[in-house]
């Protein structure tokens, strides 16, 4: 198992997590020279993105264990330039959509992520590689789409999978949301009996989605077209696939038979800096807190300063005590915009 050190870098999680994965998975540079540090040395870096840059490909062929290239040109482009020994895999496109939201469908028409499974099967690559990784869902609560993935890919490449190392079944399986994991065992199992495979996969919003609060503060409320509206110290800049994708968080303090309404909104001057229509036993005042819950996935890793807002603190809650691990001052905003 790896952790996809893109839903949260945080380094007290990837400390946290560290004894219990075998590695990490990255998208960048950055990510991988990060896990490198938290892992130094006793463990696997996989890493594939669209976007390998030629200034920065010594760098990551000399940190990552494992790299799947994300297209045919990539792989001819880089694999034989620079002394490196990661094991070398393909990023396969399996065309197999299960999702109705583009945003979220890596096998979306026109996709740039991963080679298409006829132009893999038509070609020699397969041939040259040591592995092949695959992820084409998102916020998967049932392993259906695994299984029909993993038949196509025996449907196409049959005892060829043989003469490979290993398969990374990507992410995007909420695993801690599915009740029965036997049919994901038994794949892998099977995989492992059939072609001697080292199988792995990169949950990350399954490891922290759930572990995560948002604690903001009412600093205003007032009453516009007839409903209440409350200011909160927040933005959805701090959590902001609110506004990407047009989601309304969960909060601790709703109710549905609440007896009183607000719109939840954020401080800055976007007019859609909105988190969404709650309802509470009593009403909100100033001072009030809320809290949003099952953020940790994709909210600080995303967050940013719009107008010049600060980013939240960050604390750590174990055995029911607090601790801060780190405060943004106006020194590390203003460095941020310092010319060089």
């Amino acid at each position: 198992m790896l952790y996809s050190i893109k839903s949260l870098p945080l380094a007290p999680i990837l400390e946290l997590v560290k004894p219990f994965i075998d590695g990490f998975s990255a998208s960048s540079l950055f990510e991988a020279r990060l896990a490198n540090e938290i892992l130094a040395g006793q463990g696997d870096i996989h890493l594939t993105t669209p976007g390998i840059r030629p200034d920065e490909w010594d760098d990551i062929g000399r940190l990552v264990t494992h790299l799947s290239f994300n297209s045919t040109t990539q792989y001819q482009r880089f694999s034989g330039t620079a002394k490196t020994s990661a094991s070398i895999g393909l990023r396969v496109n399996p065309k197999l959509s299960f999702l109705k939201d583009d945003r979220f469908d890596p096998c979306r028409p026109y996709s740039k992520l991963g080679i298409d499974i006829d132009e893999l099967w038509q070609s020699s690559c397969l041939d040259q590689v040591k592995g092949l990784h695959v992820h084409n869902v998102y916020s998967a609560t049932d392993f259906t789409p695994l299984i029909k993935t993993v038949e196509k890919l025996r449907s196409y490449f049959g005892k060829s999978l043989a003469q490979l190392e290993w398969l990374n079944l990507g992410g995007g399986y909420l695993f801690n949301q599915i009740p029965d994991h036997r049919p994901f065992i038994d794949l892998v199992s099977q995989l492992k009996k059939d072609f001697n495979l080292d199988v792995y996969i990169e949950p990350g919003k399954a490891v922290v989605g759930s572990a995560g609060y948002l604690v903001s503060t009412v600093i205003d409320s007032f009453v516009s077209d007839g409903k209440t509206i409350a200011i909160l110290d927040t933005s959805v800049n701090h959590n902001p696939e609110v506004f990407e994708y047009q989601r309304q968080p969960e909060l601790h303090e709703h109710d549905t038979k609440g007896n009183y309404s607000a719109i939840l909104a954020g401080c800055t001057c976007l007019a859609g800096d909105v988190f969404g229509e709650y309802q509470f036993n009593k009403p909100l005042s100033v001072g009030d807190k809320v809290t949003f819950k099952n953020i940790g996935a994709y909210s600080l890793i995303k967050a940013n300063r719009f107008n010049g807002y600060n980013f939240p603190d960050i604390y750590s809650y174990q055995e029911l005590r607090l601790t801060k691990l780190k405060h943004y001052s106006y020194q590390d905003y203003r460095q941020q915009w310092l010319a060089d």
